[in-house]
């Protein structure tokens, strides 16, 4: 790792590090202090230090751990972040608003809904517009079946990284059933792109009522199985019991959101604190517990999941006919299509009406493609509930067509401060169970 160090390593002599010329200047190489520090600190007692990690099965992405035990017991534990950095925050501000969309949605890939939502909540605020009713019915249905799907995941690979693979088979089976739900709504499985400032990028397609409500008596069938495989099973039991414990006071000085808080006993839900999307016209109940461990955490997501379909069922009902983008052609992108027999591109008739006999149009959609639309200077933050917990989004403006600054309060990184507080004290096998209960997408934390 090559890069210019914070002190001068000719005068620090804690931290010598080496140094070369080169034709950019003087470059320094720096080892991975952090462990080095954590084996002075260990000295020459009985304790010893290892490396967990950076690995998918066992710590959820490129998560990397060190810990220091006494025996089985971690004594210190120490979460290292930045091995999929993607600098999204800062690409978001090398594109238009509406590119941005495209950008945030890859942060926290298991719920790019919620990214994409929150994002275009805070672009709205800016602009001043709001978008259409059938639009904000249409956003809560996707966000609620992609609450499902990052739920799904959480039990799935939870429950291989402790040894059971039906869990795992169970989950990615149901996981696939909403993905390819989502796929027919909105014509991807992940990363869709599909919420844009001031609505959606398209109507709902036919049939999508008996396709939602298909899903919905699937999940109802085997959402049981997932009680009796689990809930009353005794070595899941034993592994999560009493694991991972985090009281409510840890949680609020930590910051931590989500299943996490709620599992120690709070309800703190956006969706019912501080309502968008018109989630304050729907009826759902927010899941708590007062255990504050890796099993409460378990079963409060699988209460969530019940609740997100009752939600998904009210929207079948509120979905009111009308617009899905607002009436604005300066904001509405993509502007005024005619879909193509294949239901992707653009009519022959649409295309031969803008390149043969309306300019205007051709020169309006060009621009509003390459260039954007401006946004009044301002600044503004929106959260949303997300599957981990608040997920905000700050956006500033400085009025030009791309932002000037973009900031999110990532639910992963802010619990993961929590994994230390859960993991000292207890075992090896327990420092597992409580990453896998925090849940976290490595791409939201090294966003």
């Amino acid at each position: 790792m090559t890069t210019e160090p914070l002190t001068d390593p000719t005068t620090d002599p804690a931290h010598p590090a080496e140094s070369r010329e080169t034709t950019e200047g003087r470059v320094y190489t720096v080892t991975g202090g952090d462990w080095d520090e954590f084996l002075d600190e260990a000295g020459d007692s009985e304790r010893v230090v290892i490396n967990l990690g950076p690995q998918h099965p066992s710590t959820h992405g490129v998560l990397r751990l060190v810990l220091e035990l006494e025996g089985e017991t971690v004594t210190q534990a120490r979460s290292v972040i930045g091995y999929l950095h993607t600098g999204i925050e800062k690409n978001t501000e090398y594109r238009t608003w509406t590119q941005g969309v495209t950008f945030v949605t890859r942060m926290d890939y298991l719920a790019p809904l919620y990214n994409e939502t929150a994002y275009c909540l805070g672009v709205e605020k800016l602009l001043g517009v709001e978008a259409p009713t059938r639009a904000q019915t249409f956003r809560i249905m996707l966000m609620e079946l992609n609450r499902i799907s990052s739920h799904l995941v959480f039990m799935a690979t939870g429950a291989m990284e402790l040894g059971s693979t039906t869990g795992m088979t169970f989950g990615f089976r149901d996981r696939e059933e909403v993905l390819h739900l989502l796929e027919f709504l909105t014509g991807l499985r992940m990363n869709h792109a599909f919420v844009r400032p001031g609505g959606v990028a398209q109507d709902l397609p036919e049939n999508y009522r008996e396709k939602v409500l298909e899903f919905i008596k699937v999940m109802d069938k085997r959402l049981p199985d997932y009680a009796k495989l689990f809930s009353g099973q005794p070595i899941w039991k034993q592994r999560l019991k009493n694991v991972g414990y985090l009281p409510l006071d840890g949680c609020l000085q930590l910051g931590v959101t989500g299943p996490i808080l709620r599992s120690a006993g709070i309800a703190w839900d956006l969706r019912k604190i501080e309502p968008y999307c018109g989630y304050e016209n729907f009826d759902f109940e927010v899941p708590t517990s007062t255990d504050g461990d890796c099993f409460a955490r378990f079963l409060l997501r699988l209460d969530e999941i019940h609740e997100s379909l009752k939600i998904i069922r009210q929207c079948l009902d509120a979905f009111e006919s009308g617009p899905v983008m607002v009436d604005d052609p300066k904001i509405a992108w993509p502007a005024k299509l005619s879909i193509g027999p294949d239901g992707m591109g653009n009519s022959l008739e649409h295309v031969r009406k803008i390149m043969g006999q309306s300019m205007e149009s051709l020169i309006h959609h060009f621009k509003l493609v390459t260039e954007g639309f401006d946004v009044p200077p301002g600044q503004v933050y929106s959260p949303v509930e997300s599957p981990r917990g608040e997920l905000g989004y700050h956006l500033v403006s400085d009025g030009g067509t791309r932002p000037m600054r973009v900031h999110v309060r990532e639910p992963s990184f802010v619990n993961l401060q929590a994994f230390p507080a859960m993991a000292e004290g207890g075992l090896v096998a327990d420092v597992i169970a409580a990453v896998a209960s925090i849940d976290p997408v490595m791409g939201g934390v090294d966003r």
